[in-house]
């Protein structure tokens, strides 16, 4: 009989101590393994973790937390799941913190510092042993309670002059001023935006159009769209700029998913991409490789802004008592040239 099937006809739980005894470790062996991965061996914790599932036994995680003052649980805010922009950079932040023995919370914030604020008066209740924000741009109770707290914060997803803690990201005027010079470089003048009416996006653009003015080039026409990106806005905020005239003769578009709609809409009107009309787009998720043409773009590396910023916060939960050094990591972008521009 399974030790499993025998502590559930008993009626008692299965223990510590029961899955000390299935993996022939000491109960405190156990606990480490769970609770402190990184002190035991790979081969130590795969045993411990095959008796936890033979026996069905359930850790205690908030004693655990009680005991270790630590909740094992790093907060992850994002804008929006609505689309994959984020997907490489949660899932290398989330598997390598697994690795690490911590588990993720996720939270959404919709573009908002204000919700993010209210999402933070939530999570800090939980105490988790680090936060990661996307974006640079907060509420200032949401800058005074993270410094009161004085846990370990990654903002990411951008850079800025005046950091809440640590940074891993790129510059959004930069990736501005680069889509300009490639656009003037290729001969383009007519020029229009479609962008969501988030405050990266929107940052992009005016950098955009701080570049093209600066070499006498203004853009024809721009179209703010409310978030989430949806095929279905950059059909939208194509359609309008067809509607009126102003397309000209290339859409910078602030993400790969609104640059798609813009690519189904001039497909739907009969326009040629790009003899009749370039689209450009941001973020190269795995579908703009194969859009119909391939999507020009800016590629972000998602895996590794995820995997610095777990490897940062783990570097100083280990060492909290160390003076913090400042962590400025820059990744930066790539512009992948396809054939939609």
């Amino acid at each position: 009989m399974s030790r499993r099937s025998s502590a559930a006809r008993s009626g008692n739980a299965p223990t510590l101590i029961d899955v000390a005894k299935v993996a022939g470790v000491s109960p405190i062996t156990v606990s480490r393994a769970l609770g402190r991965p990184e002190v035991v061996t790979a081969a130590t914790r795969k045993r411990v973790l095959e008796a936890v599932r033979a026996t069905g036994y359930v850790p205690n995680m908030a004693a655990g937390a009680l005991a270790s003052s630590r909740s094992r649980l790093v907060a992850v805010f994002l804008p929006t799941i609505a689309n994959s922009i984020f997907s490489d950079t949660v899932q290398a932040l989330t598997d390598r913190l697994a690795v690490a023995g911590y588990q993720t919370l996720l939270g959404l914030t919709g573009y908002s510092p204000e919700q993010e604020e209210a999402l933070l008066e939530a999570v800090l209740g939980r105490r988790p042993d680090g936060i990661v924000l996307t974006g640079t741009e907060h509420t200032q109770a949401s800058r005074e309670r993270l410094a009161r707290v004085g846990m370990p914060v990654v903002e990411a997803w951008d850079l800025a002059a005046q950091a809440l803690d640590m940074q891993v990201g790129f510059s959004h005027e930069a990736v501005g001023r680069a889509v300009a010079d490639y656009l003037l470089r290729k001969g383009y003048r007519r020029i229009s935006v479609v962008s969501l009416d988030d405050p990266r996006g929107l940052r992009r653009y005016r950098s955009l159009a701080q570049a093209l003015a600066e070499q006498g080039v203004e853009l024809i026409d721009t179209q703010i769209l409310p978030a989430p990106a949806t095929l279905g806005v950059g059909r939208e905020g194509c359609a309008r700029l067809l509607q009126v005239g102003r397309a000209g003769d290339v859409v910078v578009c602030s993400s790969d998913t609104l640059a798609q709609g813009v690519l189904a809409e001039a497909a739907s009107r009969g326009l040629r991409v790009p003899e009749d009309l370039a689209v450009i787009g941001f973020g190269d998720l795995s579908s703009a490789a194969y859009s119909h043409p391939p999507l020009t773009t800016i590629r972000i590396d998602g895996a590794r802004i995820g995997n610095a910023i777990a490897e940062a916060l783990l570097a100083r939960i280990a060492e909290p008592n160390l003076a913090r050094q400042p962590l400025r990591l820059d990744v930066g972008f790539e512009l992948v040239r396809r054939g939609s521009g």
